[in-house]
């Protein structure tokens, strides 16, 4: 755990042992996403794409759309 403190300006640094957890670098884009009372910094993906593929795991299980069309006859 590391501790930062809001500037003046509404600016925080990220602490060293985050960028380096992270794998971020001065000029790297960031995602800042609120839940509730909780703020969570994550590395903002390079591609989009790449970043979602998969995420929705298997649609349906193995077979399901083979046994629900065949019931349609």
């Amino acid at each position: 755990m590391a501790e930062a403190t809001l500037s003046s300006k509404n600016q925080i640094v990220v602490p060293r042992e985050a960028r380096e957890a992270l794998g971020v670098s001065a000029g790297d884009k960031l995602l800042v996403v609120v839940r509730g009372n909780t703020v969570v910094i994550l590395p903002r993906p390079r591609s989009w794409s790449k970043a979602l593929r998969g995420l929705a795991g298997q649609p349906y299980p193995e077979g399901y759309l083979d046994r629900e069309r065949a019931s349609w006859d």
